[in-house]
């Protein structure tokens, strides 16, 4: 048997596996290839799956998802600790002003339920978040639990996690849990209806991930699980209707920029917020959560200004979990602009409200000119600047010629009302992007995870 050339940080584990897949002989090496996926999961992204799952030690994992979900009710907490419960200069403080801050102001500025994604990097000791999706329309869900449950029918791998004791939380049940328990205030015992909805014309860009999503519901149980957009939705005396069908859970997949870009965005949605309100309806989750998964709120929680509002438990927590993190808006302090320009290299400049990936700019990939300008962009639509943290090589066989490769994970970390419900992760081939995402990179390729 050859060196396996494995990095230092490379657990044992993963070193074991690695190890067996570099035979041609050792059935792990197929494994993923042999999984049995769901049609819908198979369609969407049976070709852009990782040789490999990833494993977590059990303890630091869930150590993270305790420290993220305090984390959640920091960030929750904000308008509150630092603006007195003003609404208006917490929103401008986030650069939400008009139509946007109206939407996501509706009820009143509550705090959302805990329904998040923390995305984060294995540094090679511990995890660091990297953003906090606190938002309904959440991607990885159908893959967190489904591609571990669908390992553990291949017989090889089956046998290898009993020797390893690997388990893993299956996100699909944990999230129709948490659905069937915020439909209860308008089905009482019976199983709900529940509408996904995307803006218009968002289920021809986004449906097969949605597909997969109602495929891995109604394995859960939920069999009336319906799509639909949200200009398809009526509201009647007795309750809220999409299409022919009455709902009592919408799971909210449209985004605040897909009503903007309406001008009666509003007026189209407006029967989905009436019908939350009047308790015909739940609206899962409510527009006010991305007035907290703004990126911009993780920079008010690492400002050094900010630190009398959290007790010292809570700053433990911050500066554990989160790297250096600043707001990039408006007047931006002479002293930030100079300190981001001079640590290019170590930043990285991540707009408030884009997803996926889009705008990002990593210092290290940028000469002087190219971030400077950047910087000073930034100013005007809205950025944090985030230090770098480079994740540790997570080492793959590839299956068909057996040839190693380095590839570098970013994480998803799921939680419900019921606390940590999961994780998967995304890779690419190492320092080929500083952007880990299936929409940002063809290259990239997902992964179960799974707990030791």
């Amino acid at each position: 048997m050859r060196e396996t050339g494995l990095p230092q940080t490379t657990d044992p584990l993963t070193r074991d596996y690695v190890h067996r897949c570099q035979s041609a002989a050792e059935p792990l090496r197929s494994a993923v290839a042999d999984a049995d996926l769901p049609p819908a999961l198979l369609a969407s992204f049976g070709d852009r799956l990782l040789p490999r799952p990833l494993f977590a030690e059990r303890t630091q994992m869930l150590r993270f998802a305790e420290d993220v979900t305090r984390l959640f009710h920091l960030i929750t907490s904000l308008p509150e600790r630092l603006y007195d419960g003003d609404l208006r200069r917490y929103c401008a403080d986030l650069g939400l002003h008009g139509r946007a801050a109206a939407l996501m102001c509706g009820l009143g500025g509550v705090a959302p339920p805990l329904y998040a994604r923390a995305d984060m990097y294995h540094d090679g000791t511990d995890f660091k978040l990297l953003e906090f999706n606190i938002a309904s329309e959440l991607g990885g869900v159908d893959r967190s639990g489904e591609l571990p449950r669908a390992l553990l029918e291949v017989d090889a791998f089956a046998a290898f996690a009993r020797d390893h004791g690997l388990d893993f939380i299956d996100t699909g049940r944990q999230v129709a849990r948490a659905l069937r328990q915020a439909g209860r205030v308008v089905t009482g015992d019976r199983e709900p209806v529940v509408a996904l909805l995307e803006g218009r014309a968002g289920m021809a860009r986004y449906g097969g991930a949605w597909r997969a999503f109602q495929e891995l519901m109604r394995r859960q149980g939920l069999a009336d699980l319906l799509l639909g957009e949200v200009h398809e939705t009526r509201l009647r005396p007795d309750g809220l209707y999409l299409r022919d069908r009455r709902v009592d859970v919408v799971v909210r997949c449209f985004a605040v920029d897909q009503i903007l870009a309406d001008p009666a965005g509003e007026a189209v949605v407006e029967p989905i917020l009436r019908a939350h309100q009047d308790g015909l309806a739940v609206l899962w989750t409510p527009m006010e959560s991305n007035l907290f998964g703004n990126k911009a709120c993780l920079a008010m929680l690492s400002d050094p200004r900010n630190r009398h509002a959290f007790s010292t438990e809570e700053l433990k927590t911050i500066d554990q979990v989160l790297p250096w993190t600043r707001a990039l808006y408006g007047d931006v302090p002479d002293e930030v602009m100079t300190d981001c320009l001079r640590r290019r290299e170590q930043l990285i400049l991540k707009p408030n409200y884009r997803y996926g990936g889009s705008g990002i700019v990593a210092g290290w990939e940028t000469d002087a000119a190219g971030w400077q300008q950047a910087l000073e962009d930034a100013a005007d639509y809205g950025c944090v600047v985030q230090e770098r943290i480079v994740p540790r090589a997570e080492p793959v066989v590839d299956p068909r010629t057996g040839d190693l490769g380095q590839w570098q994970a970013a994480w998803g970390l799921f939680l419900t009302p019921e606390g940590y419900a999961g994780a998967y992760a995304r890779a690419l081939p190492a320092d080929t992007s500083a952007v880990i995402g299936i929409s940002a990179n063809p290259d990239t390729r997902t992964a179960g995870v799974f707990l030791y």
